[in-house]
């Protein structure tokens, strides 16, 4: 029992001793991970601003193409009525300068709503919500 005693209290000293001289050894390897952390951190700082960058473009993009197609839609689709009105009717070119008239201002229209320029309803001034709000709401 006693043999099993000391050679416990050898193991203890010998664990002692190597925890002090390896506590020099942990702290530099902690130094050093936190060193690696920080470079993994300011390396995902800059990929994230860039993607940030790269949506915020991209919104935009999409942004302006919704609008152009709003735009462009009504004036072909004014001017196809207008074509059909002047080959049933017989009234080139009149019909499909009227109608392309009506769609370039419903493209307009329809550009301005898209935007949020523009009210839903007559005398109705656009509210931050989307809905048309008039001077009986308030």
């Amino acid at each position: 029992m006693e043999r099993q005693l000391a050679m416990s209290n050898g193991d203890r000293d010998e664990t002692q001793a190597s925890s002090n001289s390896g506590s020099g050894d942990l702290s530099e390897r902690l130094r050093s991970i936190d060193a690696a952390l920080d470079r993994a951190r300011s390396k995902q700082k800059v990929e994230t601003s860039k993607n940030d960058r790269r949506a915020t473009d991209n919104r935009g993009f999409a942004v302006a193409l919704r609008l152009s197609s709003e735009f462009i839609a009504g004036v072909v689709a004014g001017g196809g009525l207008g074509w059909m009105i002047d080959y049933w009717f017989e009234t080139s070119p009149w019909g499909l300068i009227v109608c392309v008239l009506l769609g370039f201002v419903a493209g307009v229209l329809n550009v301005m709503r898209a935007a949020g320029l523009a009210g839903q309803g007559l005398g109705g001034t656009a509210s931050p919500d989307g809905g048309s709000k008039s001077s009986k709401d308030e």
